[in-house]
């Protein structure tokens, strides 16, 4: 039977125009892959910019935890005071999951 370890899965939703910068952010921090969603919600900041220009993107990426904390504090840090963002973790079991660790 398949490796099954245990990983965090980081979940990120933000304004399209954060793509490339959030990748970027990810790969900094071990993330040897991800899945890109085009998305649709309402939250509490009134009018964003991806009004404008698009759907937001949920990018989800499996990482070990101490990458998870390492990007969710980056991503607070650098994102929460001026863009529409939300980042979340939770601890999923995988198989295979050695290919996730970069």
């Amino acid at each position: 039977m398949a490796l099954k370890i245990h990983l965090r899965k980081v979940t990120v939703i933000a304004e399209r125009v954060l793509r490339d910068d959030l990748l970027e952010l990810l790969k900094r921090h071990g993330a040897t892959g991800w899945t890109l969603t085009a998305v649709e919600g309402e939250g509490s900041r009134g009018i964003r910019a991806s009004e404008w220009e698009g759907s937001s993107v949920q990018i989800d990426t499996l990482v070990s935890p101490q990458a998870a904390e390492a990007i969710m504090e980056e991503i607070g840090r650098i994102y929460f005071s001026d863009w529409s963002v939300i980042v979340y973790a939770a601890e999923v079991e995988v198989l295979r999951g050695d290919k996730y660790l970069g």
